[in-house]
């Protein structure tokens, strides 16, 4: 079979994806958990707290929210309906941490989970944190500099 002959086949096989509905959904699904977030912040403002800590409030109870629905395994499920709208910063962080600690859960709680459920998310954290020390030293040099 020739490699042109096989590239038929696989588009012959491959279910067409409905490209148009699929961007739907995940800007729908995207917006809502924005929308989601927006409210929380007004509420959490409209309790007493100001600007900065509403604001971290609520991406507080989104990262909470995120792993709670991953644990109960709700999450994978509106991921599978929204797509990349699901992928929301801080939602879909939380949704990579927490997804591989209960993909491993059953292997037990110190070679499962605590040594996976970092797998995905560890090399972020660890850029993350390796560029703010970079920045913050080359942002102490300017300043000692200036």
């Amino acid at each position: 079979m020739t490699e042109k002959e096989y590239e038929k086949l696989v588009q012959k096989a491959s279910p067409k994806s409905p490209m148009g509905k699929d961007c739907l959904n995940a800007f729908w699904i995207g917006g809502a958990i924005c929308v989601l977030g927006q409210i929380l912040t007004n509420c959490y403002g409209t309790a007493g707290l100001d600007k900065d800590a509403a604001a971290t409030a609520a991406s507080i109870t989104l990262v909470v929210l995120s792993a709670l629905l991953t644990g109960l395994s709700l999450y994978d499920n509106l991921a599978k309906y929204g797509g990349a709208g699901t992928l929301v910063p801080i939602t879909g962080f939380a949704n990579a941490i927490a997804a591989p600690a209960v993909e491993f859960k059953t292997e037990g709680f110190i070679l499962g989970v605590g040594a996976k459920i970092f797998t995905i998310a560890g090399p972020v954290i660890v850029y993350g944190l390796s560029a703010s020390v970079v920045y913050g030293f080359v942002y102490w040099l300017w300043m000692l500099l200036a």
